[in-house]
């Protein structure tokens, strides 16, 4: 896989780049409510244009159906990443009409510009070979050179992932380059002890990671909404608390391989419980009451890792080597079901260790509960990606970048 150091030895003064980003930020209106995504590429966009290429960076934005929806418009993004560059950004009102055309034409040397949400048309993100390749080709008239730096989006067969680096020079930028070496570190070069904690709502979104993870991690610690199902395979009455019933029998599989290969699985030994789930609106006070794991209430919903269960999880980070975490341990957005998922990012700090955050909703609680992001050894921007990358699948948009 070719760097963008290795195209910026090459020269890229005046060449047209297009550059691949994700931008997709989390929007109240039109305000970015957390730009990380946005920080993340300006390495790559700043260099470049520091090189005098004439920059063109696109990115998706939430899901529109395939055409435009004035409730995904990049342009926040786009205003956000001149501010940020201390530039002007273009901002073209098309994906591969006349506006971006115009946009891109009028380009000079060391300038950006930013092309409005790319899933606002149905050839980037259709299952029809032919019509993703339809939309490419628009999408590779506009640059001379590929850059593919939107990580969160490599796991995506999508036009201006997989398609469009065969059409053009192809490299990695800088957030891809990072987040590639990250991974390396946890499949190919593992330090130990290994522990991984897991948590978030489903469990069935981390089944495949569990399945690879319990050959390779030492530890592997469960919290979130998915922990009721492990607690439900034990046999546990967990209330109402969220539970997927057609994933016990894999849970209950998973427990059984951890016990035999030595891997050290650990659930909680207590939790967070209310009558109904909080109001994350009105952040209105909930008023949870603490229980052990295997005895809530059957009118009782979990919420969060309790305080024995934040003490437990923090001893079992404290000697890690190297540690990898994804998903919340609660409901993190409300402030009475916060402190597990804050228990587990300052055992993170606190831990010699490398560790990453494996994007997603970890990355957000870290800024929405204020860490200071630079006491992690990494905090990915992809969080989907990161698990599959590390279920052992083949990235799509990272095998378009190999040569």
């Amino acid at each position: 896989m070719k760097t963008i150091d290795e195209l910026l030895t090459e020269g890229v003064a005046g060449k047209r780049v297009f550059v691949r980003a994700d931008l997709n930020v989390p929007l109240d209106g039109t305000t970015i409510t957390d730009d990380g995504r946005i920080r993340a590429v300006l390495p790559t966009v700043k260099a470049l244009a520091e090189a005098g290429a004439r920059v063109v960076v696109a990115s998706h934005l939430g899901r529109p159906k395939g055409a435009p929806d004035p409730a995904f418009s990049l342009a926040p993004a786009a205003a956000r990443l001149g501010e940020l560059l201390g530039a002007d950004v273009a901002f073209a009102a098309d994906t591969v009409g006349e506006s971006a055309e115009s946009t891109v034409a009028g380009l000079a040397d060391g300038r950006v510009a930013v092309l409005e949400n790319l899933r606002f048309n149905a050839g980037e993100t259709s299952k029809d070979d032919a019509e993703r390749a339809a939309f490419a080709d628009r999408l590779a008239a506009l640059a001379d050179v590929y850059v593919g730096d939107g990580f969160g989006a490599v796991h995506r067969k999508h036009a201006s992932v997989y398609d469009l680096p065969a059409r053009l020079p192809h490299y990695a930028g800088h957030l891809i380059a990072a987040e590639v070496g990250v991974l390396k570190k946890l499949t190919d070069d593992v330090q130990r002890p290994y522990v991984v904690a897991l948590g978030g709502a489903k469990v069935s979104d981390k089944l495949a990671v569990i399945d690879q993870l319990l050959g390779k991690a030492d530890r592997i610690l469960i919290g979130g909404g998915m922990a009721y199902t492990f607690l439900k395979a034990q046999g546990h009455e967990i209330g109402k608390s969220l539970l997927q019933e057609d994933q016990i029998p894999a849970v209950r599989e998973y427990i059984e391989r951890a016990e035999k290969t030595g891997v050290e699985l650990v659930l909680p030994i207590d939790t967070l419980v209310a009558a109904d789930f909080p109001d994350l609106k009105t952040k209105a006070p909930a008023n949870p009451t603490t229980v052990a794991a295997d005895a809530i209430p059957a009118d009782q919903e979990g919420l969060d890792i309790g305080p024995e269960t934040r003490k437990l999880y923090a001893s079992k980070l404290a000697d890690a080597a190297t540690v990898f975490w994804n998903g919340p341990m609660g409901v993190f957005e409300h402030p009475d079901y916060a402190e597990g998922t804050k228990a587990v990012a300052q055992a993170l700090i606190d831990s010699p260790g490398f560790t990453v955050v494996g994007g997603g909703d970890s990355a957000a609680a870290v800024r929405t509960l204020g860490f200071d992001e630079t006491a992690f050894g990494h905090i990915s921007t992809g969080g989907g990606a990161s698990l599959e990358y590390l279920e052992g699948k083949t990235l799509p948009g990272l095998a378009a970048l190999e040569d």
